[in-house]
């Protein structure tokens, strides 16, 4: 593990990141491996997402929590294990909500970054699971550490709870 740093994302708004700096990440086509989990979303997340679909048709309730529903793909590529993927993932392996509304639930930006809470502070680090599945670490110049803006949207301070280890 890297030393731990403090970093402003927002004004007023800092985490300690516990992750190399040097790090970089892109997406790169064909990934989908963050579309594979089930996303949780939080309350605010659900009440935009309603404008973007239907809520009966697209979430689940799981121990209480709201996620974007999975369901059966009919294909082999951008699925899990189980041959599911995320409800808005397209048959091309795209977002149909980022492409069609700009607009994708806060879980969805913190990929491939795992978001605990430890003493108070908001602490940043690389999912395990990232290093083996994530395509996209390493392989461009885009510092992680540079642009913690574009992974962390500013309602993760104003949750109770912005641990990103809750999967459906």
């Amino acid at each position: 593990m890297a030393d731990s740093r403090r970093v402003e994302v927002h004004a007023g708004r800092e985490v300690v990141v516990d992750f190399d700096p040097s790090l970089t990440f892109e997406c790169v086509d064909d990934c989908t491996w963050c579309c594979q989990h089930g996303v949780l979303l939080y309350e605010q997340d659900f009440f935009a997402l309603a404008e973007h679909a239907d809520l009966a048709d697209a979430t689940t309730d799981f121990r209480g929590e709201d996620f974007v529903r999975k369901e059966e793909k009919d294909r082999e590529d951008h699925v899990g294990e189980d041959g599911q993927a995320c409800y808005f993932l397209r048959d091309d392996g795209l977002c149909s909500l980022h492409l069609e509304h700009d607009w994708k639930p806060a879980r969805c930006s913190v990929f491939p970054l795992a978001v605990t809470v430890e003493d108070g502070d908001i602490h940043v680090d690389i999912r395990d699971s990232a290093h083996e599945h994530c395509e996209g670490l390493d392989v461009s110049e885009r510092k992680v550490i540079d642009n913690l803006d574009a992974f962390l949207p500013e309602v993760l301070w104003e949750l109770d709870d912005p641990a990103s280890d809750r999967e459906l």
